[in-house]
């Protein structure tokens, strides 16, 4: 988990395969965020998605997602 540039990830959204390109650290942290909720990657990508609105890609929202998750997790 060194590689602080982004690589590209295979996702399926609402049935069609996507990618995203995310640095490690982020995976690894929306891996977690998936498990906590008892949800796929796919499932968690998708809920994002369809929340993001169309200001943002999805890679963007996918940190601020984590972002405020490991706030959440703080502040616990």
């Amino acid at each position: 988990m060194n590689d602080a540039r982004p690589r590209k990830r295979s996702l399926t959204l609402h049935g069609h395969r996507t990618s995203v390109s995310l640095e490690d650290a982020f995976w690894v942290e929306f891996q977690a965020m998936a498990d906590d909720a008892g949800k796929s990657v796919n499932a968690l990508a998708a809920q994002i998605d369809r929340d993001r609105g169309v200001s943002a890609g999805l890679a963007s929202a996918i940190r601020v997602a984590v972002l405020k998750h490991l706030r959440r997790d703080a502040e616990d």
